[in-house]
């Protein structure tokens, strides 16, 4: 089974790539970008026997810095 997990910094955690994004944005002359978060995706190839509660537990042990981050996990059909 295909899992996809997304992670993104919690609101109200500075952004430093995201605010470099945004700066890149505007210097290239794009407008009406108002603000931009930079999160990361990470796939993984489970058995299709791994159990919610334990993708979940990947997650809140491994692949997501539970302090500054939320997650969201995706089963790819």
């Amino acid at each position: 089974m295909k899992v996809r997990v997304f992670v993104s910094l919690k609101s109200g955690v500075l952004d430093p790539q995201g605010r470099a994004v945004h700066h890149a944005l505007e210097g290239l002359g794009f407008t009406g970008v108002e603000d931009v978060r930079v999160g990361r995706l990470i796939e993984l190839d489970v058995a299709d026997s791994t159990s919610d509660e334990a993708l979940d537990e990947m997650c809140r042990k491994l692949l997501a810095n539970m302090v500054i981050e939320n997650y969201r996990i995706e089963k790819v059909a």
